[in-house]
């Protein structure tokens, strides 16, 4: 499909536009390529993207004067072609119940006002139990991406009895931190699999809603390796309305032995470096960014340049309950391990499952 400029268009339009398929691309990408037609040709000079993390299901996200063009269905997406007096606009939407609206007009005042007519009214109403978390990921087709989410952000004082003493005392500090009080950019939770560290970050969201964003990166291997990457997810995609001045952000990076062990220098190469200079080097430098990491390493195998003083806001285990606080939690001591249970498996032992032995630590091995 190929449009020819006119030969009295102004300025910057009038630019050819074609589109080339093969049996490659899919009827989406083809919608996805026609509501750019009228952008590249210069017909539409104005533009805007929004994503909506969930969908009310009877929503109809359509414009009353737009015009249906095209539908296609792939897989877990849906994707419509709308057109209107003077916008045209592209309309996504995944059984996750997220949803990605793209209009091109000829003037922002068409284009916004079509954009309010399609997304009024879609966004479900947020769960006050909930929390909001942007989701960072390296798209192949887009580049770096960022969508949000609502989770069930458990309240602090509910979840509390879930961690042995120590963690619960230092999870208290880290809960009742306020940004005139952040004495460091790192939080390291360490402990074995099934302890609740995730839990944990998901009530400090909650805890921390008011002053800090936080966003969870789901491909921190990519995230590090990629510089292109680092920078945008540094720089941030603030969610927060206008007004409520800047805030700060948390990097949520879970499950990341092999970048913070003693061995990660020689075995990352410069991930390492990049982590650390997000949290006090010249890439974090003016921007009031934190960063969470998880990991089921022992504190004596991480990097010492990790938990060295003065880098960790919070350096927390959070282990196993002891017998008799397993015991408490459960309200019997019956079926309790001898040497005290995670918190997954107290829920376990709750539905009626049995837990099985701890293993012996292993001796020797392969050379």
């Amino acid at each position: 499909m190929r449009t020819t400029p006119e030969t009295d268009a102004a300025p910057g339009t009038g630019i050819p536009s074609m589109l080339q398929y093969d049996d490659a691309d899919t009827p989406c990408d083809v919608i996805d390529a026609l509501v750019l037609a009228d952008f590249v040709t210069g017909r539409h000079p104005w533009s805007h993207t929004v994503r909506l993390s969930r969908v009310r299901p009877d929503a109809p996200l359509t414009a009353p004067d737009g015009r249906l063009l095209r539908t296609a269905v792939e897989n877990r997406q849906r994707s419509r072609l709308l057109a209107g007096d003077g916008w045209t606009a592209r309309v996504v939407t995944w059984k996750g119940r997220g949803a990605e609206v793209t209009v091109t007009a000829v003037s922002e005042e068409v284009g916004r006002s079509a954009l309010d007519r399609i997304v009024d009214g879609a966004a479900e109403p947020e769960d006050p139990g909930a929390g909001r978390i942007g989701f960072w990921h390296q798209n192949p087709r887009r580049g770096s991406q960022r969508d949000v989410r609502s989770i069930a952000a458990p309240d602090w004082a509910a979840i509390r009895p879930n961690y042995t003493a120590a963690a619960r005392e230092a999870l208290d500090a880290l809960m009742a931190t306020t940004p005139e009080r952040l004495s460091g950019r790192l939080v390291l939770l360490h402990g074995a699999p099934g302890t609740g560290k995730t839990t944990a970050l998901r009530a400090l969201a909650r805890q921390w809603r008011d002053w800090c964003q936080v966003d969870a990166v789901l491909d921190p291997d990519v995230l590090f390796a990629d510089t292109a990457y680092l920078s945008e997810v540094a720089v941030g995609d603030e969610d927060g309305e206008q007004g409520t001045g800047r805030r700060w952000r948390l990097l949520i990076l879970e499950d990341c032995d092999e970048l913070i062990r003693g061995e990660a220098k020689q075995a990352a190469g410069q991930a390492l470096s990049r982590l650390l200079n997000l949290t006090d080097g010249l890439l974090g430098q003016g921007r009031d960014v934190l960063v969470a990491i998880t990991t089921n390493e022992d504190l004596s195998r991480l990097h010492p340049a990790v938990v060295r003083p003065g880098r960790c806001l919070a350096r927390i285990e959070v282990g196993p309950l002891s017998y008799e606080e397993a015991a408490a939690w459960l309200g019997t001591s019956a079926q309790v391990p001898s040497r005290g249970a995670t918190l997954a498996e107290l829920y376990a032992l709750r539905a009626g499952t049995p837990v099985a032995p701890a293993a012996p630590p292993a001796i020797g091995g392969y050379l």
